[in-house]
């Protein structure tokens, strides 16, 4: 039976979360040493340090959670629970939060900050995959089946706007929408759901625009201004932007080699977080860029393959939450970076410095894995089972077994 499971697991997924990993590690201690000892009066290789110990703790999180049966997690109590911790977490901050960068999104836990706004993101894709997969019997009943848990969502987004951590939130409430998607609700009641989106943006609007100090902060509008005007405000809200056009620009194909970084000399702020990965294509050039994205890539699509391979409808919105997190978390830090889209302070997962934010990705990998596992057993050992040699077993995709033979 353990032969069996071994065999089961999904080792594409492991190899490369362990890769980035490893590989954000390096480019941590390279782009966060010059500051560490210049800004902080730290030694060169605090930061390394401090995101190794981070890296230990996360992988043990992802071996429990790439044992532990997936499936447990549709208990009704530990739903319950989920979800009381997320908005518990979030309260908490408002309260005893501590603000760092003009968000008070972190507790101080003795010597170590935890922002819980990471941990919502796990617990909103668990909720949503488990309540939606409950419903599957009555998915197109707005008052039943559609509005509950999407009025769950806007409230812990809310929760996070309010922070203030405009990233997260808009994160969060993607990876919400996604899942939505996917449940396997009909064409006719998404449209349903769309029509009455409008009609609340078209309500609370001119509430929006009367508060609109309160709603986007001096922090919030100067990076909107950096963004529309970099070059014009390099001076003071296009600073970061600038020198990250500079970093990358000056890597080309190759680089400057590995711990030459120019911009990391205290022009770049946040060069071992938000913009790690302008160090990256300084130092690295474009191969080391691609790493990065061709990594990232591949696990967010090997999600969504495998959401459409899973036969069990709550495994299958879980790989879809998942990689839809791991996709949209890193389209708004290269956007931010690279001058498509306002910075938002978002990290780019697996590379950027950070324990949280490790933590939930390792945590989110972990579950991914858990979900493949079952997958490949079923499709490799149970079908065997059930079928003679000569019989092909096609599993049911995503289309078939969330949408219940019906079209989104």
């Amino acid at each position: 039976m353990l032969k069996k499971v071994l065999k089961s697991y999904d080792y594409s997924i492991i190899i490369t979360y362990l890769l980035l990993c490893l590989f954000g590690l390096i480019m941590i201690y390279s782009s966060s040493m010059v500051m560490a000892v210049q800004w902080y009066g730290y030694p060169a290789n605090f930061f390394y340090e401090k995101q190794k110990m981070n890296l230990l703790m996360a992988f043990v999180a992802f071996l429990f959670f790439a044992i532990f049966p997936y499936k447990a997690y549709r208990n009704k109590k530990f739903l319950i629970f989920l979800t009381v911790a997320a908005v518990i977490g979030l309260f908490l901050v408002s309260v005893i939060g501590h603000a760092t960068n003009n968000a008070q999104s972190w507790i101080q836990v003795g010597a170590r900050k935890i922002q819980p706004s990471e941990f919502v993101k796990v617990s909103v894709i668990i909720y949503l995959s488990a309540v939606y997969s409950n419903k599957q019997r009555y998915i197109d009943q707005l008052n039943r089946g559609v509005l509950p848990p999407i009025i769950y969502l806007l409230f812990v987004c809310f929760l996070i706007k309010i922070e203030p951590d405009n990233g997260t939130a808009v994160i969060t409430f993607l990876i919400g929408m996604m899942i939505i998607l996917c449940s396997g609700m009909r064409f006719r009641t998404i449209m349903k759901l769309v029509m009455i989106g409008v009609v609340g943006v078209t309500i609370i609007s001119p509430i929006i625009i009367w508060q609109l100090d309160k709603v986007f902060t001096e922090g919030n509008m100067k990076r909107i201004t950096g963004f529309l005007d970099p070059f014009g405000t390099a001076g003071d809200q296009g600073f970061q932007l600038v020198n990250s056009f500079l970093a990358i620009g000056s890597g080309g194909l190759k680089g400057l080699g590995l711990g030459q970084s120019v911009q990391k000399l205290g022009y770049l702020p946040e060069a071992h977080t938000d913009f790690i990965m302008a160090i990256i294509a300084e130092e690295l050039g474009l191969f080391g860029v691609a790493f990065v994205v061709i990594g990232i890539a591949f696990l967010v699509l090997r999600g969504i393959y495998i959401a459409i391979r899973c036969r069990d409808p709550f495994g299958s919105m879980l790989a879809i939450g998942i990689s839809g997190m791991l996709g949209i978390q890193s389209f708004i830090n290269l956007g931010g970076m690279s001058g498509i889209i306002p910075i938002t302070g978002v990290t780019l997962p697996f590379i950027s410095y950070g324990g949280s934010s490790i933590l939930v990705l390792s945590i989110c990998m972990g579950i991914l894995a858990n979900v493949s596992m079952f997958k490949n057993y079923d499709e490799k050992f149970k079908t065997e089972k059930t079928t003679s040699p000569s019989q092909t077993v096609i599993p049911q995709g995503i289309n078939h077994q969330l949408a219940n033979k019906r079209s989104f």
